[in-house]
C-alpha cells in the first residue's frame, strides 16, 4: 500500500470565500489535451490520507435535505417515466439496486453547494471501473465519479473525485471500502447569451473527504464515456442524479444549498 501523508483540511474557509462573499474564484483548470480520454498512461493522482471518517453532522439551517434517511419520496427514476425510485433504503442510507436505473431528485437545481456522503462495498469485488462504481451528476449531465479508488488502479480521469473524462482529481483522498466518504461541491452551471450562445462554461470545485481535489475547473461540456460532447442549451435548473452502475454503493446525508446568481 502506498504511503498516505496527511494534510490540513481547507473546506471551511474556502467555502466561506466562494459562498458568503458571492464572489467565485477565478477559474483555474483547463482540460489537458496531452492525454487521450481515459488513457491508462496518464499519471495517477498522488495519494493523500484524508483522516478517519466520522458521523454525519447537521446540515446548514438553510439547506434543502435531499434524503431523509427513511424513504425515497424526494427521488424519481431518472428516465423519462418519472416513476418512483427503486433503490433500497435501510439503516439511514440508500443503496443502489442493480438494474433499477439512475435516480434523480424530484426538484431541479442550478448553481449550488452540495454535500454527498457515500460508501463502496466491502469486501471489494472486481477491479478498475468494476469496483464500487457510481456517480453524482450535477444538473443530470456533469459527473463527479464515485469509485472505490483505494489501492484500485484505473484511468486517472475516471477515479474517485474525477470530473469524468475531463479532470483527474488533484490527489487521491480515498478511504478504504466500507468507510463513509464525503463530497463537498461548489457548482456554477453554464450561462447562455440572449441569442442562445454559450456565454460562460460550467465551473466546479470539489472537496473529497475535506481535501481539495477540483479547484474551480472549467468544463468543456457534459461528461461522457470516451468522448466530450458539446454544451446544449438546457434549462438553468435540472435535477441532481445518482448513478446505477450495477454496484451496491450506498449514499446518506445528502443536502443542497442553492446559490444566488
Amino acid at each position: 500500500m502506498a504511503h498516505r501523508s496527511r494534510i490540513r483540511r481547507s473546506l471551511p474557509w474556502l467555502a466561506a470565500v466562494c459562498i458568503s462573499t458571492g464572489t467565485p474564484l477565478t477559474a483555474q483548470g483547463q482540460v489537458s489535451t496531452e492525454w487521450p480520454i481515459h488513457s491508462m498512461a496518464r499519471p495517477k493522482a498522488p495519494v493523500v490520507d484524508p483522516g478517519p471518517s466520522h458521523d454525519p453532522v447537521p446540515p446548514p439551517a438553510d439547506a434543502i435535505v435531499l434524503f431523509n434517511g427513511h424513504d425515497l419520496s424526494d427521488w424519481r427514476n431518472a428516465d423519462s417515466s418519472g416513476a418512483p425510485a427503486r433503490w433500497k433504503v435501510e439503516l439511514g442510507y440508500m443503496e443502489v439496486v442493480s438494474g433499477t436505473g439512475n435516480i434523480a431528485t424530484a426538484r431541479a437545481f442550478g448553481d449550488a453547494q452540495v454535500h454527498v456522503e457515500w460508501e463502496t462495498p466491502t469486501p471489494p469485488t472486481g477491479e478498475g471501473q468494476e469496483r464500487g462504481n457510481s456517480g453524482v451528476f450535477l444538473m443530470g449531465k456533469y459527473e463527479i465519479q464515485v469509485l472505490d479508488s483505494y489501492d484500485n488502479p484505473t484511468y486517472a480521469d475516471g477515479q474517485a473525485a474525477a470530473m469524468f473524462g475531463q479532470y483527474p482529481p488533484l490527489v487521491n483522498a480515498s478511504r478504504p471500502p466500507g468507510q463513509w466518504q464525503t463530497y463537498d461541491i461548489i457548482w456554477h452551471g453554464p450561462r447562455w447569451g440572449k441569442s442562445g450562445e454559450l456565454a460562460s462554461p460550467a465551473r466546479i470545485t470539489v472537496f473529497h473527504n475535506g481535501v481539495l481535489v477540483q479547484d474551480n475547473v472549467t468544463l468543456t461540456g457534459p461528461t461522457a464515456y470516451r468522448h466530450r460532447p458539446p454544451y446544449t442549451h438546457d434549462p438553468d435548473q435540472l435535477p441532481l442524479v445518482l448513478q446505477d452502475h450495477h454496484s451496491p454503493v450506498r449514499f446518506r446525508d445528502l443536502w443542497i444549498r442553492p446559490l444566488k446568481d
